[in-house]
């Protein structure tokens, strides 16, 4: 008697590593991704059957859209709001007004 153990599975793979905005939760950690189908036999992919469109999945909420939905690559970083904090003459970060030294570099204040 012979059994055939065979089927066809999904594959996922990532077309683009540049992390996209997601639509759904907003953070930059959707990647470019194509699932594939492939015939296997024992659990190991032998053969594409289907290949599959591109998509934006999302790696933390697992959202998925079409490409034009990923708005591109994550925008810079905002500026920083302006400070009136003092800062170390020697390293230039930003310390309390109580301390004397610089707790970064050890230069006085």
């Amino acid at each position: 008697m012979f059994f055939f153990i065979g089927g066809v599975q999904p594959k996922t793979k990532v077309l683009d590593e540049t992390p996209r905005l997601c639509p759904a939760c907003g953070l930059a950690q959707a990647r470019l991704k194509r699932i594939d189908h492939y015939l296997s036999l024992f659990f190991i992919p032998l053969f594409p059957v289907k290949k599959g469109s591109p998509l934006v999945v999302c790696d933390r909420c697992g959202h998925m859209a079409a490409p034009e939905e990923g708005l591109g690559p994550p925008p810079a970083e905002p500026p920083r709001p302006f400070s009136t904090a003092p800062r170390c003459d020697r390293c230039g970060r930003e310390l309390e007004a109580s301390f004397a030294y610089c707790p970064y570099c050890g230069s006085k204040v």
